[in-house]
């Protein structure tokens, strides 16, 4: 039997709060969606994650009613709202640029939605007080746009997307024009604010980092299609073709062939070297082909040459020489060249050795941090 192309299996689920069915979007001739369901339970944060021109921001842009599907349905709270105008949806949307009028203070623009739906004056100043205390801004709130930085901004823009308590809050790649540090600082208080609220939210990025660190769920995409659908940490222990691996983070791949498997494990070979042990990915089976091992340079263990391996567990695969060892901080990443499998990188803490270029080193890892996955 030969591999296929697997994507994301989908699950419904009675507790949905949102529930996108079979949504499909072409433009111009280029499939955008491809048929794509998902359901988002209440409360929850759920990223979507992927390269450009993946299918995730034209995925939220139709959830939000700027852009009209070709066919599928949406439906929020049990109601169906496919075909609705946007100010119709009870959706807060945040964008990368966060859009704030250039004339108007931050309290001015978080209010802003109160003006238009004309809601009482009372009531919109208590809301508007409770919004700004909420997003940490109320000795600011007599500043215009200008006047703030953009992190500062960047939480205007939340204030004002959920100042009208929204169902849903959409957030369009909302940390990218900012640095790292100040996109870690500005995630973790989005996630603050959201659950702290607890407003139903999808998030689209091409960060992995920000999608692990906030998310209760990730869905990665890939040509308009749901790769995978799961936990953080299942999405990164678990990948479920290539692909996901790749894009999740950095990770060894080799060709690989099985040749026994029993229940979630197999015997295989990666480069001619016959009988190592792997996990079997949940798309795996007997008789595939175009199948791949992977490892995360994390779990790869690095020793001298001639001694014993670390821990019984550990499986010797070969040997070669370190080429490059970088200093990351916390760790080192290690490089390490072997005849029959290339380039091997491994991640070393405090502590490990060897590390310097030209040791002479054996490698290996356990068997249950390989994995066999389709190609």
């Amino acid at each position: 039997m030969t591999a296929r192309l697997h994507t994301a299996e989908f699950t419904p689920t009675d507790e949905a709060f949102i529930e996108i069915r079979n949504l499909h979007h072409e433009y111009e001739g280029v499939t955008a969606l491809d048929s794509v369901s998902l359901d988002v339970r209440p409360g929850e944060f759920v990223t979507l994650l992927g390269p450009s021109g993946s299918g995730k921001s034209s995925l939220l842009h139709i959830l939000a009613g700027l852009i009209e599907p070709t066919s599928g349905t949406i439906t929020i709270d049990k109601r169906d709202i496919t075909r609705l105008p946007p100010q119709k949806r009870e959706i807060g949307l945040v964008f990368q640029n966060y859009a704030l009028f250039p004339h108007l203070t931050a309290r001015e623009n978080i209010r802003f939605p109160h003006d238009v739906r004309k809601t009482a004056d009372c009531d919109a100043t208590e809301r508007v007080a409770e919004v700004l205390e909420l997003v940490e801004l109320t000795a600011l709130a007599d500043r215009r746009p200008d006047q703030l930085s953009g992190g500062q901004q960047q939480r205007v823009a939340v204030g004002r997307a959920i100042s009208s308590v929204p169902k849903v809050l959409l957030l369009d790649e909302p940390l990218g024009a900012l640095d790292r540090r100040l996109r870690q600082q500005l995630g973790r208080e989005i996630r603050r604010v959201q659950r702290e609220t607890n407003i139903t939210t999808l998030y689209v990025t091409h960060d992995q980092e920000e999608a692990f660190t906030m998310s209760d769920r990730v869905v990665v995409m890939n040509h308009g299609e749901m790769r995978q659908i799961g936990s953080p940490e299942e999405v990164y222990t678990a990948p479920r073709d290539s692909f996901v691996a790749n894009f999740v983070g950095e990770v060894n791949q080799w060709p690989a062939g099985m040749t026994s498997g029993t229940g979630d494990t197999a015997t295989v070979d990666v480069a001619g070297n016959a009988g190592f042990r792997a996990r079997c990915g949940q798309d795996v089976h007997g008789g595939d082909a175009h199948l791949v091992v992977i490892v995360r340079p994390e779990r790869v263990w690095v020793w001298h040459q001639g001694d014993p391996a670390p821990r019984s567990d550990v499986q010797l695969v070969g040997s070669g020489a370190i080429v490059e060892s970088t200093f990351l901080g916390n760790s080192r990443s290690v490089v390490v060249e072997s005849e029959r499998l290339g380039r091997i990188t491994a991640l070393l803490y405090d502590g490990e050795e060897p590390r310097d270029p030209g040791a002479r080193v054996s490698f290996g890892w356990e068997a249950r941090h390989a994995l066999v996955i389709p190609e």
